[in-house]
């Protein structure tokens, strides 16, 4: 007896250890993900503060989703080689700096730079998080650490305009629009004394290779030319951009291979891409994001512009989704392990049902009570999403080593905040042509229809991998 005792004494010290490593990666990720969406409603703060024009606001939002996005697999391959804490406190740091370079501000051009680096230390930090819940969590304790993040994700996406609207409410219309930065100083500064204090060390092992600079070329280059003109669609940015992209990935997809055949170690292993479940995830996971960033972009400017509704009443109209969201991410943690991607299916169904009744309902012309009228399907389509998330990424990273869940996860985020773009680009479009012809009541049909059509193909994604594509996965796969 007296010798079980040390080392159950030794697990709850590291069970308990593991669980404050997440509480921080939590915080790291609200705060990212959170200021993808929390800017929106400040931009008329912005244009009166700073006499902002119109390029400059377009890029205050499209320039931290562009850099963002830019630098996830870079960092991901930088974590599981450098070390995971050492590029989360380096992230989380810079992430700190850039928000208060934002918040001091005198000029346009100043918040723009200062979004920008936001942008990357946001992507350095990210994929950080989930390698680290890879390394630290086994079993239904992933599970249940992969829920939490979950629901950091959609309350993020979800509440940002509502904080955004509190804070400006609060702050005043001119300079209302520096504290949405400044609060993530406060936040900052303890998560990284935390975090100091609490996460892994590094190994040194973790030194060794060399970063596949190429490698690193290529992918960011292609991830340019495609992204630009999707999150640059008022600034004109060249659609032929889009075929640069296409060549410049397809030589990172070949270089990559000769690389590894080389006997190198490359930016992304590309047999990641034979382990089934990674591969069906990461796709559903593209087109999920596609449709659901989708749907607060086009709610947000119905009820803004075409409602009357102020920043707060925009916030609090999405407030239902974010909650059902949380709510179920937490428990889709929990019994994921139990259903697999079955849930996933489930949380699909649930969204798009949600979808289709808000649609529906906007479509009997509710006026002013919209807000109100939406509740109900929002929630559901809360809930479903919330099914969707957190138990994709477990099902998704199950198979993964945890030497590479940093440029799995780097890899696997990519794919969302490109889902993102596509989406957000393809919803805006349809919506303000809609506009010009038929009003804000067409629009917003119009725009939902195009969340809905992507919620529809990851749901035809995941049935396919459940009832098509039985076959036992690749043994060889991911080695």
């Amino acid at each position: 007896m007296n010798h079980i005792e040390p080392a159950t004494t030794t697990e709850r010290r590291e069970s308990a250890r593991r669980w404050r490593v997440l509480a921080i990666c939590l915080v790291a990720g609200f705060m990212t993900l959170l200021d993808v969406s929390i800017v929106n409603v400040a931009l008329p703060s912005i244009q009166q503060g700073l006499d902002a024009p119109a390029a400059a606001l377009s890029w205050v939002v499209s320039g931290y989703a562009l850099t963002f996005g830019l630098v996830l697999v870079p960092a991901g391959r930088l974590g599981d080689d450098r070390g995971r804490s050492r590029m989360f406190l380096l992230g989380l740091g810079a992430f700190t700096v850039a928000s208060a370079l934002a918040g001091f501000a005198m000029t346009p051009l100043w918040l723009v730079i200062a979004r920008l680096l936001q942008g990357v230390a946001g992507g350095l930090l990210n994929p950080q998080v989930l390698g680290l819940m890879q390394q630290l969590f086994h079993g239904r304790e992933r599970g249940k650490a992969f829920g939490l993040f979950g629901a950091v994700v959609g309350i993020s996406t979800a509440i940002g305009p509502l904080l955004g609207g509190l804070i400006i409410q609060l702050a005043g219309q001119e300079n209302g629009w520096r504290w949405v930065f400044f609060v993530n100083l406060p936040i900052g500064v303890a998560a990284v004394l935390y975090g100091l204090k609490v996460l892994p060390r590094d190994g040194a092992r973790e030194q060794s290779r060399s970063l596949d600079l190429v490698g690193v070329l290529l992918l960011g280059g292609g991830l340019l030319c495609l992204l630009l003109p999707l999150v640059e669609q008022e600034g004109g940015a060249p659609w032929f951009l889009l075929i640069v992209a296409v060549v410049l990935l397809a030589l990172f997809v070949a270089w990559e291979h000769w690389y590894r055949v080389r006997g190198h170690s490359p930016l992304v292993n590309l047999r990641l891409l034979k382990i089934r479940s990674y591969s069906f995830g990461a796709t559903l996971g593209l087109l999920y994001f596609a449709g659901f960033t989708s749907i607060f972009f086009v709610l947000a400017v119905y009820f803004q512009r075409g409602l009357g509704y102020s920043a707060l009443q925009v916030g609090l109209a999405l407030t239902p989704f974010a909650v059902g969201s949380a709510v179920a991410s937490a428990l889709g943690g929990r019994i994921v392990y139990r259903m697999g991607r079955r849930l996933v299916i489930i949380g699909l169904a649930a969204a798009l049902l949600g979808l289709l009744a808000t649609d529906l309902l906007l479509a009997m012309h509710p006026g002013e009570a919209a807000g109100l009228v939406t509740a109900l399907p929002l929630l559901v389509a809360g809930i479903g999403s919330g099914l969707v998330i957190s138990p994709n990424q477990t099902v998704t990273l199950s198979e993964i080593d945890a030497a590479h869940g940093g440029t799995a996860a780097g890899v696997q985020q990519t794919g969302q905040r490109i889902g993102s773009a596509v989406g957000t680009a393809a919803a805006s479009g349809l919506f303000f042509g809609t506009l010009t012809t038929s009003g804000f009541d067409a629009a917003i049909s119009d725009g939902l229809i195009v969340s809905v059509g992507f919620v529809t193909a990851a749901l035809v994604v995941a049935l396919a991998e459940v009832f098509l594509l039985r076959r036992p996965a690749d043994p060889s796969a991911g080695g």
